[in-house]
């Protein structure tokens, strides 16, 4: 998945002028150096590489998740191993299930941003089934199903349209067929913590997205009071909208 997602991001930003890292060591002062980007499901954590490309070359310091997609608090620990290791203020990006990470790990002092990327932002005691149920149903959700053993995953003939109907149909493809599951315990789970009560959160909505209805991440914008961001793009735009996520992730940073 590594090499069709970097092909993806080659492909994509092809023609893009990206900030050089001549000016790393001239981040605004009182910005947050540190960006923690947190993947969904269904795919890893390459998914991240075009913004992080983007915001590295700017002089911010990313670090990718690896969630293992077993659990919830498997995913949790594993974002807060990954803030443990960051040195001064952090924001933490989650994208799709991510959001439901991101909700849970980013009560962390370090944190002084969230932001929510085609992604659900669950209460306290909400889960992603929990959701996936109040909110209207999409092409995308309709396709998740469980495997013998209990893993979800999307339809593979229906990802491509569902998923990232804007990417190039052989990288939409390659995807369906190369999904990362995730576990039904995960899918379950409620969240005991909403980090975003305390934080400064930021929302991009997809507004063509097929998988989290734009209509249910408005919801879930408004809930949060969070500062929002329309992008015309499906539930790839991390992918295929790069600069745009970049520049709501920088703003983050940016903020006082």
């Amino acid at each position: 998945m590594r090499n069709i997602l970097l092909s993806a991001a080659t492909v994509l930003l092809a023609g893009t002028t990206l900030v050089g890292s001549a000016n790393s060591a001239e981040l605004p002062k009182g910005a947050a150096h540190n960006i923690v980007l947190v993947h969904g499901a269904f795919v890893d954590q390459t998914s991240w590489q075009p913004v992080a490309d983007i915001l590295t070359k700017k002089g911010y310091r990313v670090t990718l998740v690896e969630n293992p997609l077993t659990s919830l608090a498997a995913d949790v620990d594993a974002t807060k191993q990954a803030l443990a290791k960051q040195d001064g203020k952090t924001v933490l990006v989650g994208h799709s299930w991510g959001g439901v990470v991101i909700t849970q790990a980013g009560n962390d002092p370090k944190v002084s941003a969230l932001v929510y990327v085609s992604a659900f932002a669950p209460d306290v005691g909400e889960s992603l089934a929990s959701l996936s149920k109040a909110g209207p149903p999409t092409e995308g959700g309709n396709a998740i199903h469980p495997d013998a053993k209990g893993n979800l995953y999307i339809d593979p003939k229906v990802f491509p349209s569902a998923v990232a109907a804007d990417l190039p149909p052989e990288i939409a493809e390659h995807l369906a067929n190369s999904q990362s599951p995730l576990s039904l315990a995960a899918f379950e789970a409620p969240v005991s913590i909403a980090a975003w009560r305390d934080k400064l959160t930021f929302d991009v909505i997809t507004t063509k997205d097929k998988v989290i209805a734009p209509e249910a991440q408005k919801l879930f914008a408004t809930r949060m009071k969070a500062q929002t961001t329309d992008v015309a793009g499906s539930h790839a735009s991390l992918v295929v909208h790069a600069k745009e996520v970049a520049e709501v992730i920088e703003k983050a940073a940016l903020a006082k």
